[in-house]
């Protein structure tokens, strides 16, 4: 006698999504509509933030715990209100910055810039680096410096007293901060007692042509200081400004390294002519192949 066949387990009932996951996939579409450009990660980060718990466990969250205060975040995010205003925060290299009106939100393509400058610091023949941040702002380029370097000694220039509040409350939050001296001042007539003696001079400065307004994302044009965006014409003026801030602050063989836009590449590196003592004038480019960065070593003129 043939035995039975046995049966088949019966299948698992499906899993539904939390409602939390449910409303972040709506409101994904919802930022998609209107031109986020990451609309699913920044629909994730709000939730992580209202919910207070991060992106990688909004699972766990209950459905009983949803908060209604997700929709307000959402709907500043439509509103192209930066992400980093309604969190507070910003992320950028190992730190986690305060951020909000008044400062320039930093962004990810600067982190290639300040990496490129550990790197050159590192292979200097030099036992406790000094180098120079000019055009501050949040603090983002000098406390990663400082956290990177640690036996560096950095400062900070920023003309702006708003964005200069926000670069001593990050650098009073970071133990890196007590190596992080902040100025208000001028960054093109910054810090005469220190001329001759820096080993880098580093700068994320504006450089956006006025040209250029109608096109700039509405999160930087309509949020971050007009200051901290627009320079002149060609977006150069101020550049042309810290070139000669650099050769004045840097001994013979330090580098400077300043951020431009991608339009720009090429254009930056000729402002540092071997006749106004530099060498080794070049372009660089971020993470996505962009020209996004230009150095050069300081040689006597």
């Amino acid at each position: 006698m043939s035995s039975a066949p046995e049966s088949s387990p019966p299948p698992r009932p499906r899993r539904s999504a939390s409602v939390l996951l449910a409303e972040v996939a709506r409101a994904t579409q919802r930022l998609a509509d209107a031109g986020v450009p990451s609309p699913r990660f920044d629909a994730e980060e709000l939730a992580a933030y209202v919910h207070g718990t991060d992106r990688t466990r909004l699972h766990t969250v209950p459905d009983a715990d949803f908060d209604a205060r997700y929709w307000e975040a959402v709907a500043r995010r439509e509103a192209r209100e930066p992400l980093q205003h309604i969190t507070g925060r910003a992320f950028f290299r190992y730190l986690e910055l305060k951020v909000g009106p008044g400062v320039f939100v930093p962004r990810p393509e600067t982190e290639s810039v300040v990496g490129w400058a550990i790197d050159a610091v590192r292979a200097m023949d030099v036992a406790e680096p000094l180098i120079v941040d000019l055009c501050t702002g949040s603090g983002a380029i000098a406390l990663a410096l400082a956290q990177e370097v640690p036996r560096a000694t950095v400062h900070g220039v920023e003309l702006d007293e708003r964005a200069l509040e926000w670069a001593r409350r990050n650098a009073s939050d970071n133990a890196e901060g007590s190596r992080v001296t902040l100025h208000q001042g001028d960054a093109l007539t910054a810090l005469p007692e220190l001329s001759g003696q820096v080993d880098l001079v580093i700068s994320n400065p504006p450089y956006i042509p006025l040209s250029e307004w109608e096109h700039v994302a509405p999160e930087a044009r309509d949020h971050d200081p007009q200051m901290a965006l627009f320079s002149g014409e060609d977006g150069l003026d101020v550049i042309r400004g810290l070139e000669r801030t650099a050769h004045r602050l840097l001994r013979h063989g330090g580098m400077v390294v300043i951020e431009h836009a991608d339009t720009q590449g090429g254009l930056v590196p000729w402002l540092f002519t071997e006749d106004g003592g530099w060498a080794d004038a070049a372009d660089h480019p971020d993470l996505n192949n962009r020209p996004r960065f230009a150095t050069a070593r300081r040689v006597a003129r």
